[in-house]
This record gives C-alpha cells, sequence and structure tokens, in this order.
C-alpha cells in the first residue's frame, strides 16, 4: 500500500497530494490513526479447520466480497481526471461499496451509470437550506443509492495548515456536481473554505426525525467517537454508526477510531452495525478492526493512492490487495469468516 502512496505522490501536484493526505493542525491525528494499529497485536490459533476461508460479509443486508468499503472523498478528479467515476468501477469491480461525497466532481446519476451494476450509499453534507438538501436527498435515491452516511463531524472547517502552506484551492474546471444538481447557482468553489459554508453547523439530534421522513433510504451516522454519542444515535434511529475522526482532518489530537472502537460497539453493537474508518493500511489492520468490534472498514486514502496510480484498476487493486492479505490474516488466526474474528483473536501490547 504504502508503494502505491508513493506513486501517487509522484503523480500529483504538491497541493493536491497534500490535500488528501493531509490533516488538521500539526496532523498528530492523522499520524495517531495509523500508529493506533501498533498497539494491538493477533492472537492465532492453530489446528483449525481453513480449507475453506471467506472474505465475504453482509453490511445492512448486503452481501460484499469483503468488510471493506470505498469512504467518502471530496473532489477526486484532482485525482484523475475520471475521479469518482472511475472509484465506482473499481468498487464494483472488486465486489464492494463506493460511498460518494456530498463534495463529488460526478453527479450521482453520472455514478450510477459509471456502474450500473455496484453498490453505493450517499454521504451527505447537510445543506443550511432544507430544500437542497432534499433535492440532493431524491438524486441519490433515485439513482440508486442504497443509504445516506451522515457526516456529523464538521459543524465548521478543521484548520488545515498544509492546504494553506501549499496555496490550495480547487481548480474551476472542477465542479462540486451533487450540489450542483440541487442548487443550480452554485458555480465552482475554489477553496475548501467557501466549500464550508456549505454545511449548516446548527443540527442536532433532533433534526434527524426530518432526515428519517425525507431520506427514504437507511441513515448511517459518520463521525462518531464515544459510546455516548453511539448511543443517541441508536436511539434516534440509525440503521450503523462509522467510528471516525474525518481521517484526522478535523480535530487534530482527537481520539483515534481504533482506540473509541471497543466502546462504541460495547454500548450498541447488538442495536446497530459499527464500522469504522481510519489509518486502515493493511489486510492485518482490517483484522483487528473487526477483532474489537467492527462489522466492516471504511478505508479513503488508499482508494485514493489507487485512484491516482491507475485509475479504476488502481482502485480495484488496492482493494483487492487488502481483501487478499485479509484472506491470508483470516486463514492463520483459524477463522473461516471474518464473523468468526473476535475479541479473543486480539491483545493490546503492554503499557495499553
Amino acid at each position: 500500500m504504502w508503494d502505491y502512496e508513493r506513486i501517487a505522490e509522484e503523480a500529483l501536484d504538491e497541493a493536491a497530494f497534500g490535500y488528501f493526505a493531509g490533516g488538521a493542525g500539526d496532523e498528530h491525528a492523522v499520524r495517531g490513526n495509523v500508529e493506533a494499529f501498533d498497539h494491538w497485536r493477533l492472537r492465532p490459533r492453530v489446528l483449525v479447520d481453513v480449507g475453506e476461508v471467506t472474505t465475504t460479509t453482509t453490511v445492512l443486508g448486503t452481501e460484499l466480497s469483503m468488510p471493506i468499503i470505498a469512504a467518502p472523498v471530496a473532489y477526486q478528479r484532482m485525482a484523475h481526471p475520471e475521479g469518482e467515476l472511475a472509484v465506482a468501477r473499481g468498487a464494483a469491480a472488486a465486489g464492494t461499496i463506493m460511498c460518494l461525497s456530498s463534495f463529488a466532481t460526478s453527479s450521482a446519476a453520472d455514478v450510477a451509470a459509471a456502474a450500473s451494476d455496484g453498490g453505493r450509499w450517499f454521504q451527505l453534507y447537510w445543506h443550511p437550506d432544507r430544500g437542497v438538501t432534499r433535492r440532493m436527498l431524491d438524486h441519490a435515491r433515485e439513482s440508486g443509492f442504497s443509504a445516506v452516511v451522515l457526516t456529523v463531524d464538521l459543524p465548521v472547517l478543521g484548520p488545515r495548515e498544509r492546504d494553506l502552506r501549499t496555496g490550495f484551492a480547487l481548480h474551476p474546471e472542477y465542479r462540486m456536481e451533487v450540489y450542483a444538481s440541487a442548487l443550480v447557482d452554485l458555480g465552482a468553489v475554489v477553496t475548501p473554505t467557501s466549500a464550508a459554508i456549505l454545511v449548516d453547523p446548527s443540527l442536532t439530534w433532533r433534526d434527524l426525525e426530518w432526515l428519517h421522513e425525507n431520506a427514504g433510504l437507511p441513515v448511517i451516522v459518520k463521525g462518531i467517537l464515544t459510546a455516548e454519542d453511539a448511543v443517541l444515535a441508536a436511539d434516534h434511529g440509525c440503521d450503523a454508526v462509522v467510528v471516525s475522526n474525518h481521517g484526522g482532518r478535523q480535530l487534530d489530537r482527537a481520539v483515534a477510531p481504533l482506540d473509541a472502537l471497543p466502546e462504541v460497539a460495547e454500548a450498541v453493537g447488538d442495536r446497530v452495525e459499527v464500522l469504522m474508518d481510519g489509518g486502515i493500511r493493511r489486510g492485518t489492520d482490517v483484522t483487528i478492526a473487526l477483532a474489537l468490534g467492527a462489522r466492516a472498514v471504511l478505508v479513503g486514502r488508499p482508494v485514493i493512492w489507487g485512484l491516482a496510480a491507475g485509475g479504476a484498476d488502481g482502485v480495484q487493486h488496492v482493494l483487492e490487495l487488502l481483501r487478499d492479505e485479509l484472506l491470508v490474516a483470516l486463514a492463520l488466526l483459524g477463522c473461516a469468516s471474518p464473523n468468526e474474528v473476535g475479541r479473543a483473536h486480539v491483545a493490546s501490547t503492554p503499557g495499553r
């Protein structure tokens, strides 16, 4: 996976690579997401029949080839001319779901047309005008998206200092097509800061009732880092939660999702499906997340590195690399499927 990151860094200009790779402040949270996996070790069981091992699983009732989903990432045409369309095709070819960002440079309808047989979720940034938000939801539902992923950890934009240093700006040729389909006079958004005004900072848990009524789809809440908020999500009718700190891009020094995962899974794992993103770079990382309570994981940066390196084929290869590594890890753990991985398969390192 690190080879793909190196290739992507060579392929992209400094500002574009920095946007995808960077995070908030001093980027402690970005590094911490990856480093959190170093605090766990796998506990394999031997002399178990692993003559037939599968990575297949289900998420919200949908069968996937692996418990790995392509996370929502903004502005994907910066990484490759086909952007989100290539990610949709790559994810479909790998047998999994892609999640389309509200800040996408392709529309929901175009993504659906590019990979009509692929699973797809729609990530929602809630616009201050509910009419705009409703139209975005309508377009996603009409385009065959099967769930809404409401991101809740961006009431304001985190301080992306790397973007300031590189002078990052979105090229005028890249339109935010999801918003443009719902807000005709949107026009090009040239900085991340100006894009942030498209998100309503006044939302509360009470607003989820409106979302359930207007989405007509299962609702997943993304950006949960505490048991308390996970319980509130379950209490307010959500079907799943994503334990996430936005890839370290919002609140620097926020707890790593892997560290928050056990308390969330313990609090709501029997009520909603628990997903996680942040720091996944290997199939063994996926295995640790499964052991700590995740049903599946979302991966963002590795998918973007595959996109930059090879378009749809690169995305498919990255996802299949993770799947193949997971397959080996499952066999060596003594597990015939992801559903067999549990807390007994991991141990914390000394001092934890």
